[in-house]
């Protein structure tokens, strides 16, 4: 098994969830060197998946000799047909949804899903989080991991913890919202956490190529 995968994110909520989900699998989470300055691929794929591949290759061609870790993970709402979907963090930009005063893209977002459901009853309010990681070697995907969380949406923010749509994503098993879980305990019940624990298995099933 690897000891260390460089993941292709700048996003530091999904670099804190991805190194609490490796805590104990001996793997360290690091940012792929010099991702800044890499121009960004279209993620025009139409799963979860589609998109983890591409970019996981994709970023991998930048760096040959590294293992290069990529997401796509999302909100899929059933009462609004599984949208956001991929288009989770673009939700609000592509329905050109911008209100004054509201300064972030997670504010955003979640202003708009909140519009998008201010008619649907709490009954069918149900939706889960889904993640799909995709690790590869100069440009070749060699493991996939997929996992996801089920639970509904509020009608209104609860929690000052996680990022995008956390506050608004309630997990009834727990009573609480994904932004109100401790940090600590997130991984076991986060749909980041469960990808990393396939990947993982998949990566052991591809160790001589790892």
């Amino acid at each position: 098994m690897p000891s260390i995968l460089n993941a292709a994110t700048t996003s530091a909520g999904k670099l804190r969830d991805f190194s609490a989900a490796a805590g104990h699998s001996g793997i360290r989470i690091e940012p792929l060197p010099g991702l800044r300055d890499i121009p960004a691929p279209e993620e025009d794929q139409p799963t979860f998946e589609g998109n983890a591949r591409l970019k996981a290759a994709y970023y991998s061609r930048f760096a040959p000799d590294l293992l290069v870790l990529a997401d796509d993970s999302g909100l899929e709402v059933d009462a609004l047909s599984g949208h956001p979907g991929v288009r989770s963090a673009r939700y609000a930009a592509d329905a050109g949804f911008s209100p004054a005063g509201v300064a972030t893209l997670d504010e955003r977002n979640n202003l708009y899903l909140l519009e998008q459901m201010k008619n649907i009853a709490a009954e069918v309010r149900t939706a889960r989080y889904r993640c799909v990681l995709a690790v590869a070697r100069g440009g070749e995907v060699l493991a996939i991991g997929e996992g996801a969380v089920e639970g509904s949406i509020l009608t209104a923010p609860r929690g000052d913890g996680g990022f995008g749509y956390d506050p608004l994503f309630w997990l009834p098993e727990l009573h609480k919202t994904m932004a109100e879980i401790d940090p600590a305990a997130k991984n076991g019940f986060s749909h980041r956490g469960r990808a990393f624990s396939a990947l993982i298995a998949a990566m052991a099933e591809q160790n001589e190529k790892m």
